[in-house]
């Protein structure tokens, strides 16, 4: 292991991608799905966050970690990191499985993103200027978390796609963004 929460995060992520593609081939890429129910298979609550369903999927989510990553690393210690990315990304996996299944045909999920998206928002809410910001407007706390609801829903709105885990986005970066102005990760 590194020194960096970051860089071990990405060699998690590659070795996991490149387990899947041979175990794919022998029926076995489930084990790196979560999907209904849930408590089929609970393992994949956390396989999944380190899965990616295509090398182009794996880049993007390793780019946004990479930024993201770095700067919330200098804040915590090696095991916040860690722990915060892999709460984060199970309750955005979890969340894209439930909601999608009260909605309609509950839907499967793999990928950092949810856990990136959480990287994000931290960094958003956790810094001096938006602190300082909120200080100013004097903002109740129940009214910060609803602008956070309605960041997190705009920013999922304007970077959702067909086939996107939109819920799991959201979540993420929700939980990020309130995580931030908490500073629950700060040292």
């Amino acid at each position: 292991m590194s020194r960096s929460p970051t860089i071990d995060t990405l060699g998690v992520v590659l070795v996991v991608f490149l387990l899947q593609v041979p175990l794919s081939f022998v029926g076995l890429g489930g084990l790196f799905v979560l999907a209904p129910p849930i408590t089929a298979d609970p393992v994949t609550i956390v396989t999944s966050i380190y899965a990616h369903a295509s090398l182009g999927h794996l880049i993007a989510n390793s780019i946004v970690l990479v930024v993201a990553g770095f700067a919330v690393e200098r804040r915590t210690t090696w095991l916040r990191f860690h722990l915060f990315f892999l709460v984060v990304g199970a309750l955005a996996g979890v969340a894209q499985v439930v909601v999608s299944g009260l909605v309609g045909p509950a839907t499967s999920v793999l990928g950092a993103s949810g856990a990136v998206f959480g990287l994000v928002g931290y960094l958003l809410a956790g810094n001096t200027v938006s602190t300082t910001l909120l200080d100013r407007l004097r903002l109740s706390p129940r009214v910060q978390v609803v602008l956070y609801a309605v960041a997190a829903l705009a920013v999922t709105v304007l970077t959702g796609r067909p086939g996107v885990a939109l819920v799991a986005h959201f979540t993420g970066l929700f939980v990020g963004l309130v995580a931030g102005a908490a500073g629950i990760l700060d040292a």
